[in-house]
């Protein structure tokens, strides 16, 4: 097992303890704000699924047919995960909509917040390991399991409220439900984007994969560079300017040894293509 599916399987189980918590506590305590915070750890769970199967898939090496990999496969599966997430807040506000009014037991206030302090670290890890091993699923996953901390928040408010406000409950439903349609088109968005051939923006990379090109004197200057990521992976496309006299051998030894050096520098690209522009 990879390190990226060992954070998965962290999250997985922590998921599934707390929707089982939460939903048995909400039955217990009359809280159908609870409930439906359940049915949202369970939607984490269920992504984290999605997000082992999509991160096996993705780390595929190239083929005949995929030359640039499967680091797609990344973004489809935190489509699905958009999908899932946006199925389950729809049902959560069908659900607040048409539920009979209830006055949740106090205790419930209790569970919430070992939950949110449970939700705060789970996600907070996530997110600190996607950035660190670059990893959108994990980002995602992040993401979503932030947001089942907001909902939580606004479950322990509408307890609070219950006693003056009989509609407290029905609200905080809704409100969770609108919560989890707004996290999933968020990744909905990000993924579509990234699925369309997103390109690398970050100026320290890119000013690094410059400097390794740049290193070599024969080099003249860099007319164009664009890094396209896919998944966990990345493609290069680089123009540069040599002189127009250099014997033709020497230049593709010259390109072939920049390459190569990207390569060993970086395990992430996939593929560059370097075209030569005469001076």
């Amino acid at each position: 097992m990879d390190k990226i599916s060992k954070v998965m399987l962290t999250s997985f189980i922590t998921n599934i303890l707390l929707a089982i918590f939460k939903i048995i506590s909400g039955i217990i305590g009359a809280s159908g704000a609870l409930i439906a915070d359940g049915i949202h750890s369970l939607s984490d769970m269920i992504t984290d699924v999605f997000a082992v199967i999509g991160n096996t898939i993705s780390k595929k090496p190239a083929d005949y047919e995929h030359p640039f990999g499967h680091g797609n496969a990344e973004y489809l599966t935190c489509l699905v995960i958009g999908l899932i997430v946006a199925f389950m807040g729809i049902n959560v506000i069908k659900e607040g909509i048409l539920k009979t009014s209830t006055i949740p037991n106090m205790l419930t206030s209790i569970i919430v917040l070992i939950t949110i302090i449970v939700k705060i670290i789970l996600s907070s890890y996530l997110l600190k390991k996607g950035k660190e091993y670059e990893n959108d699923i994990l980002v995602s996953s992040g993401k979503e399991s932030f947001s089942d901390v907001i909902s939580s928040f606004i479950v322990l408010i509408s307890v609070l409220l219950s006693k003056i406000f009989n509609y407290s409950d029905k609200i905080a439903m809704i409100i969770v439900g609108l919560l989890i349609l707004k996290i999933a088109f968020e990744i909905l968005k990000e993924n579509i984007s990234n699925l369309l051939g997103k390109q690398v923006l970050d100026k320290d990379y890119i000013d690094n994969i410059k400097q390794i090109i740049k290193s070599h004197k024969d080099i003249i200057d860099i007319d164009e560079l664009i890094i396209i990521k896919y998944g966990s992976f990345k493609k290069i496309d680089c123009e540069v300017v040599m002189d127009k006299n250099m014997i033709l051998e020497k230049v593709h030894k010259r390109i072939d040894h920049i390459e190569k050096e990207i390569k060993e520098k970086d395990k992430t690209v996939a593929n560059i293509i370097i075209h030569v522009n005469p001076n």
